[in-house]
C-alpha cells in the first residue's frame, strides 16, 4: 500500500460481512450492512503531547478491530475501498485467539 497515515490516523480494510445468519437465511447484497469490522492495513507515526513527545499508536498493522458506524472517511486506493479513521474511533482490538474460537 502506497498510503501511510499521519498523525494518528489509521487505515483499516472491511472484512466481508456474512452472507448467512446462525439459521442458515441468505442475506441478499442489497439488505447488507457495512461492517463495522476490518484489519488494520497501516497506521500513523502517533500524536505529540504539548511538550512535543510523540505517543505511538495502540494498533498495528494487521490487527482486527472495531469501529464505529459513522467514523472516519472513505476512500478508494489501488481499486480497493479503504477507510481512514482516528485512533479514538476505534472501538477495539479483536483478540485473534477470540476470533478462532469464534469460527471453529
Amino acid at each position: 500500500m502506497k498510503l501511510r497515515p499521519l498523525q494518528d490516523r489509521v487505515l483499516i480494510r472491511r472484512v466481508d460481512p456474512e452472507t448467512k445468519t446462525a439459521g442458515g437465511i441468505i442475506i441478499p447484497d442489497t439488505a447488507q450492512e457495512k461492517p463495522m469490522e476490518g484489519e488494520v492495513v497501516a497506521v500513523g507515526a502517533g500524536v505529540r503531547d504539548e511538550h512535543g513527545t510523540l505517543h505511538a499508536l495502540d494498533v498495528k498493522p494487521g490487527d482486527r478491530v472495531l469501529f464505529g458506524k459513522w467514523s472516519g472517511s472513505e476512500v478508494r486506493l489501488e481499486g480497493e475501498d479503504l477507510m481512514i479513521v482516528k485512533e479514538s474511533d476505534i472501538l477495539g482490538v479483536i483478540e485473534q485467539a477470540a476470533a478462532h474460537q469464534k469460527a471453529a
